[in-house]
């Protein structure tokens, strides 16, 4: 979207549109008033014997707010906020439109009391109190009527994400008492930004800053994190801090009791157990605790007062939900800095599209460091082409280009070496060594295997492939399989015997290596941090995380690359980092440069020509092919909006695989301009209540904002 529809002082996304999303919560909480009804001459409450109640049903024709009569024996527990069970349907209520639903006790929050009802029947009674706590507050359920509509999702399913289950022994457990405000901390390191120590004064002084913070490599971020809510602390205000996995969690835990003492802030992670963070989230919801650090259902933490929300490594896909509506954690941190008029730190090491988008449009100010202390701290990046080949033989068992080997030697002399490598599934298994085009059966299209590294079969059919050239350009030479962190290991061993090697992946991530020479070999997103950090850095096979069919393949890369050089020591240090890649590429010059503002601005302007997200919003349908074309056929769109398909979802790598949703056939994306955004998300709700309420059965999945849209 163009700068001029953002303004600092409104929210991102649609400018005004999420203000609008944040009235339309209170609006549609109103509601005529009527005569007072009676439950079956049952005695009710004295005052405000009626319950207004949102039930636990996520269809978005349901996505509203139903009456019960509140018995006198739940007087007392029946408060706004709490958990109740109610029936629903079989005449307990009307659903606006006429249809009912079947009968059953089914969980809801109670969200306010009432004198009467606009229901001309007898209600039906709260069915129980299920615990006196109220655990849902007006500011969330402001915030999740405002995420649920921008995601044209239910808002059912959104305060779902927002209040954990319940644990009855953490609610029986009293909070501790809250702790005075901490004194203002010392800027201390934040000194090497530009406009650091400005930050935190303003935070200190009861300000709402808002800024995009490129942090600078090296192990610093947790303490200048945990400064920033420090500063926040001692103007009397909470914080919340959300990172995309527990290993980051564990580090800003670390640095917070470090800098501020054990008592001040609770940890929101799934590590912790279901009991042992309930009682977290019931302190930072009491206010024993001002400062809620977790990954991503941590966006919805009820902090008290709330001062500055912060999210770390937005680009990470650990921040995007994958339970309806999709919230993302960077919008949901959005909406709640614009609601709660506080401030604002979206922070990486390197830089999103959507990042550089705040800071152009004014929203956000950039938090960075000047180019002389970029190269001061950042380690020296060279780039070798993968063509490469080793002049000896160690260095071609390892696949590694000489001057990686080389690094990788050095490096092995004064500390650790880290060595990244891409996870199996980035591309295909084979490709064209000269351009890079997917290796296919001929018979049926199926990726080509090389099951014992000479004779090529197909992974589908099975048919051997013994004359196999390229369909784009001609060649006939293959480039080597993408060999994941095991095998890496296994040769890289060979190449240097007397060095230990270590791996970090899926199956085990390593949190932490010692200083002590060895070779650690990973996945990206599986580093561990080093002592003192690392000596040097291979990221091998670079071709195939920028050969990925996405619009983000690019930005990924850069931010894969520089989360993991950034573990490296400086330049000063001697530290080295080799990248294995085409060197002319954008993020490769990025990388070499250690501009990951540039190359977002960059990206941002692109995608500005050609009408691509964030600049545009847009939605994806996806279902079966009929259901598809029957939802866009039936959906009043806005006028601006334009039908992108709908095309066949590709096909699964293996034959028997499942996609993920099991009846999607097809998709379409709906693109709209900026200023277009709710009003898209408006009517893709109506209408998929619509086709709910004549009961449609095939599934019809709706995602704004989809993160991959090839």
């Amino acid at each position: 979207m163009s700068s001029e529809d953002k303004q600092p002082s409104e929210p991102v996304g649609d400018g005004p549109e999420q203000l609008a999303l944040i009235r339309e919560s209170v609006r549609k909480a109103k509601v005529p008033k009527a005569k007072p009804r009676t439950w079956r001459g049952a005695a009710l409450a004295k005052d405000l014997p009626v319950a207004r109640v949102m039930v636990n049903k996520g269809a978005l024709h349901l996505d509203q707010f139903f009456d019960y009569a509140v018995p006198e024996e739940l007087d007392a527990d029946a408060r706004p906020g709490v958990r109740v069970r109610v029936r629903f349907g079989a005449g307990a209520h009307r659903v606006r439109g006429g249809r009912r639903e079947g009968g059953g006790l089914i969980d809801g929050f109670l969200i306010e009391r009432r004198a009467e009802s606009d229901y001309q029947g007898a209600l039906a009674a709260l069915a129980y109190v299920v615990s006196p706590e109220p655990v849902l507050s007006p500011e969330i359920l402001g915030l999740a009527r405002a995420v649920a509509d921008r995601y044209a999702g239910s808002l059912a399913d959104v305060l779902q994400l927002a209040v954990p289950p319940r644990n009855g022994r953490a609610e029986a457990a009293p909070s501790p008492e809250p702790l005075p405000p901490p004194p203002a901390p010392a800027p201390a390191t934040w000194q090497r930004y530009v406009r650091g120590p400005a930050f935190i004064e303003s935070l200190a002084a009861g300000g709402s800053p808002r800024a995009v913070w490129t942090a600078l490599p090296g192990p610093h971020w947790p303490d200048e994190l945990a400064r920033a809510v420090a500063a926040t602390l001692a103007s009397g205000r909470g914080a919340l801090v959300v990172v995309p996995d527990g290993r980051r969690a564990a580090r800003v835990d670390s640095a917070l009791t470090a800098l501020l003492g054990e008592g001040r802030h609770a940890l929101l992670t799934a590590e912790s157990g279901p009991e042992k963070r309930y009682r977290q989230w019931l302190a930072v919801r009491r206010g024993s605790v001002r400062v809620a650090v977790g990954t991503r259902a941590a966006m919805f933490a009820p902090v008290q007062n709330l001062g500055l929300v912060v999210v770390w490594d937005d680009g990470d896909s650990s921040h995007s939900d994958d339970r309806a509506p999709f919230p993302h954690v960077r919008e949901v941190l959005e909406l709640r800095a614009t609601h709660d008029r506080c401030g604002f730190l979206l922070g990486s090491t390197s830089c999103t599209v959507e990042a550089a988008q705040l800071v152009e449009s004014g929203w956000a100010a950039p938090l960075v460091a000047d180019r002389a202390r970029i190269r001061a701290v950042a380690p020296v990046v060279r780039t070798v082409g993968d063509h490469d080949l080793a002049r000896d033989e160690a260095a071609r068992a390892a696949r590694l280009p000489s001057i990686a080997w080389q690094a990788v030697r050095d490096g092995l002399a004064d500390g650790p070496v880290l060595v990244q490598v891409p996870r199996r599934g980035y591309v295909p298994r084979l490709a064209c060594e000269r351009c890079r085009t997917p290796a296919r059966c001929r018979h049926c299209a199926g990726p080509l295997e090389a099951p014992d590294e000479r004779d090529l079969r197909c992974g589908w059919c099975g048919r051997a492939e013994s004359e196999w050239h390229c369909g784009a350009c001609g060649a006939t030479r293959l480039r080597a399989q993408i060999v994941g962190a095991r095998r890496t290991a296994e040769e890289l061993g060979r190449a240097f015997p007397a060095v230990p090697v270590r791996t970090s992946g899926r199956d085990h991530i390593l949190d932490s290596v010692p200083a002590r020479p060895a070779l650690v070999v990973s996945t990206p997103g599986a580093e561990p941090v080093a002592d003192g950090g690392y000596a040097a850095a291979a990221l091998l096979d670079g071709w195939a995380m920028l050969g990925r069919p996405d619009l983000r393949a690019g930005e990924e890369a850069l931010r894969r690359w520089i989360a993991a050089a950034a573990l490296v020591r400086p330049r000063s240090e001697g530290g080295v980092v080799v990248v294995v890649a085409e060197p002319t590429l954008r993020p490769v010059q990025a990388l070499v440069r250690w501009d990951p503002v540039g190359h977002a601005l960059r990206e941002l302007a692109e995608r500005a020509e050609l009408g691509f997200p964030p600049v545009s919003r847009m939605a994806e349908v996806v279902g079966a092919a009929p259901a598809v074309t029957a939802f866009l056929a039936d959906v009043e769109l806005p006028a601006d909006a334009e039908i992108l398909g709908p095309v066949p979802l590709p096909v699964p790598e293996r034959p028997g695989a499942r996609r993920p949703d099991a009846a999607a056939g097809a998709r379409a994306l709906l693109r709209v301009p900026p200023g277009s955004g709710a009003a898209l998300a408006a009517a893709l709700k109506s209408a998929q209540a619509a086709r709910l309420a004549r009961g449609g059965q095939d599934q019809v999945r709706i995602r704004i904002d989809p993160p991959d849209i090839g």
